[in-house]
């Protein structure tokens, strides 16, 4: 179920995507051409901008593509690394539930019950901050499965930058001496050939 509801978003953010780059697009040859410039454009594409952050972010959390530090995390093994993954999964999860679904709900309801509507479309302003709740619901369903994914693994789980696969790490002198050495032959076997 989760693999449906990622490749959805994924879909929806490459459609929204294509609507913003068609939607700029028009805008430029609408100033450039002997047209009357479009009005419109400027405000689709902040919405739009608006609504792939949002949405963007939730798609970076399930792929656990977000920047993080993560030093804490990749010197602590074992029990103290889970509960550490298990703290911040519970802390995003607070976040998301707290500021975004609750306090992106009374936004949006806000604005429908101000009947604010934006300059340019006349569009109803709740709109355009229902992103602010569906993010942050997004957001919770993927923590939900973190977390399940975190309680039931046997395994040790890698966090997003493990030291023993990445280069740039504190021992790097030792494992990287011989890489630099591999970096500089090849250079010179491909002059040699």
């Amino acid at each position: 179920m989760m693999q449906k509801i990622e490749k959805a978003l994924g879909l929806v953010l490459g459609t929204l995507l294509a609507l913003m780059v068609l939607d700029v697009t028009w805008q430029i040859l609408t100033r450039f051409l002997p047209m009357q410039p479009s009005s419109y454009t400027e405000e689709v594409a902040r919405y739009l901008l608006v609504w792939i952050g949002l949405l963007g972010g939730a798609y970076a959390y399930r792929k656990r593509s977000h920047l993080g530090i993560d030093l804490l995390s990749n010197a602590l093994h074992g029990a103290k690394r889970r509960a550490l993954q298990i703290f911040v999964v519970l802390v995003c999860f607070a976040f998301a539930a707290s500021a975004m679904v609750y306090g992106g709900a009374k936004l949006m309801l806000l604005t429908f019950e101000l009947e604010q509507t934006s300059a340019a479309l006349n569009l109803p302003m709740g709109y355009v901050y229902s992103v602010l709740p569906i993010s942050g619901l997004l957001i919770c369903l993927f923590s939900i499965d973190h977390l399940i994914e975190l309680v039931t693994s046997k395994e040790e789980l890698p966090t997003e930058f493990d030291s023993e696969v990445h280069p740039y790490t504190d021992d790097a002198e030792v494992q990287g001496a011989p890489v630099q050495k591999e970096k500089q032959k090849q250079p010179e076997a491909a002059v040699e050939a």
